[in-house]
């Protein structure tokens, strides 16, 4: 073992008993690098936050300009900064009229816990109503959305006022009332293992939504920024919601979170009482740079985006023949290869591994591997990872 995985062990915080301890020294474009000098496909891209690839040089340039102006200059508000202000131009540049105010955070979950708050104080209701299966963040607001006891057992009492549904049900949104605040959804339910909406289904949440003055959160901490081949899944299934929430590939490699709305909603935090909401870190002037820059490169005429849809086909096309992967799932490239139960994917996952594929599971389901690369990810890339993908399948099905 070396010093530093020791040092690993012995001085950070584990999440779990078995920790993957994975060394990695480098790491450029698509490919993570070990001491050992082997080469991993990275398959995750931090969990869908290197949508522009390791070390991008566009994006370190920025943050070198940035840290040689100022870094930290005061709490949220109150001082003008170029890189928070610009950012939210840009952000708005690409959002309809009803998503035009920003407000930076440092985390998906943080901006979770801030859209919980503006939908409370905006309809004056406490009701929450969050999805099965979903995952908004691990703080205990973000947390009491989730419905696994598991998860949230061991920190009870969580906040109160919470009911869930389950994705894709119609019948279930009769539970949407005029006592609710807000429903928080993700457009595709990622940690259960990437569930696409059925048809109809967003437009009859956003009916109800209406009906009952209800606000309609969409949680694009995941989905957004080109994963599903539209800059935000919102755009693809044509469904506006009332806040947009956005964090991982937002900041470009850095951390960075944001939750929009209309500036009459967003303004809803500065009274009663004022600084409604306010946090020390939000909108770093070197994460919002980062942020700048790779929206800047995402949305040029460069069709990173508009090949999202190609390369996940590719991905599909290569990898479905094979009788071990039951079924493929996707919109873009975030990618479910499901092996049908648990215990043959935790056997099947070591021979990924063995062949240089950096990938992990999904929370709530624990028989599928990630695909959710870079966005930029090469065809000749794809059909390398296809082929340490097919490699492995044959050596675990010999038993190598």
């Amino acid at each position: 073992m070396s010093n530093l995985k020791q040092l690993y062990f012995k001085h950070l915080a584990q999440t779990s008993p078995s920790s993957l301890a994975l060394e990695i020294e480098d790491a450029n474009g698509v490919f993570l690098y070990s001491p050992d000098g082997k080469n991993y496909i990275d398959l995750i891209a931090g969990v869908s936050v290197a949508n522009l690839g390791h070390k991008n040089q566009r994006i370190i340039k920025a943050i070198e300009i940035q840290a040689n102006r100022y870094l930290h200059l005061m709490v949220y508000g109150e001082i003008i900064q170029a890189p928070q202000v610009l950012l939210a131009e840009k952000l708005s540049d690409f959002l309809p009229n009803s998503l035009s105010s920003v407000f930076f955070v440092n985390s998906g979950s943080e901006a979770i816990e801030t859209a919980m708050k503006l939908a409370k104080r905006i309809t004056g209701r406490s009701e929450i109503i969050a999805c099965r299966n979903a995952y908004h963040g691990s703080t205990q607001g973000a947390l009491s959305l989730q419905s696994h006891a598991y998860f949230t057992g061991s920190f009870r009492p969580l906040l109160p006022g919470i009911k869930h549904i389950n994705f894709n049900s119609f019948s279930d949104l009769e539970n949407i009332s005029k006592n609710t605040s807000c429903v928080i959804i993700e457009p595709i339910q990622g940690e259960a293992g990437v569930i696409l909406p059925k048809n109809g289904y967003l437009d009859s949440l956003k009916e109800r939504c209406l009906k009952t003055g209800t606000l309609l959160i969409f949680d694009e901490i995941q989905t957004g920024f080109g994963r599903t081949g539209d800059l935000f899944a919102f755009q693809k299934y044509k469904i506006t919601p009332d806040i947009l929430v956005l964090a991982k590939a937002l900041g470009g490699g850095l951390p960075l979170g944001a939750v929009i709305s209309s500036k009459e909603n967003m303004d809803y935090f500065t009274d009663n009482p004022i600084l409604g909401h306010i946090t020390t870190f939000g909108g770093h002037p070197l994460s919002c740079a980062a942020a700048l820059e790779s929206l800047n490169i995402l949305t040029e005429s460069n069709n990173i985006i508009d090949s999202v849809k190609k390369k996940a086909d590719l991905f599909v096309n290569l990898l479905h023949p094979f009788k071990l992967f039951k079924e493929i799932r996707y919109d873009g490239l975030l990618m479910a290869i499901d092996l049908g139960n648990p215990k043959t994917f935790f056997n099947f996952l070591p021979y990924l591994y063995k062949n240089g594929i950096h990938t992990d599971w999904f929370l709530f389901n624990e028989q599928s591997f990630r695909i959710s690369p870079p966005l930029t990810i090469s065809e000749d890339e794809i059909r390398e990872a296809s082929d340490r993908i097919i490699n492995a399948v044959k050596k675990f099905e010999n038993n190598e």
